[in-house]
C-alpha cells in the first residue's frame, strides 16, 4: 500500500440489511457490497465508509461520501490510497 495525497473515486452499489458485511463483485468499475446496516438515518452510509476504510486499511476519515446518499449507487472519495484496489485480483470476472 502506498500513501498519497491524491483522492480517488470509487463507485459502490450497496445492498443494505444483509446478513453480513461483504464484497460481492467488481463489475463495470463498480464495487458491489452487502451491509448489515439499515438505510435509516445514514447508518448504511456510515457503515459503508467504515467497511471500505477497513478493507483498504486506512482511517475512516479518508473515505467520504461524494454522492448518492439516498441511493443504492454511491460515489465515495478515497484519499491517502494509491495502490491498486485490493479486490481486483480476487474478484476478476
Amino acid at each position: 500500500m502506498v500513501a498519497s495525497d491524491v483522492a480517488r473515486t470509487l463507485r459502490v452499489r450497496v445492498t443494505p440489511r444483509s446478513s453480513s458485511n461483504c464484497v460481492i463483485k467488481w463489475h463495470d468499475d463498480m464495487l458491489y457490497v452487502r451491509l448489515t446496516a439499515a438505510p435509516v438515518e445514514d447508518a448504511a452510509n456510515a457503515a459503508l465508509c467504515r467497511f471500505i476504510a477497513n478493507l483498504l486499511k486506512i482511517s475512516t476519515g479518508s473515505v467520504q461520501m461524494k454522492s448518492g446518499e439516498r441511493s443504492r449507487v454511491k460515489t465515495l472519495m478515497v484519499s491517502g490510497y494509491s495502490a491498486p484496489w485490493p479486490w481486483l485480483d480476487s474478484l476478476k470476472l
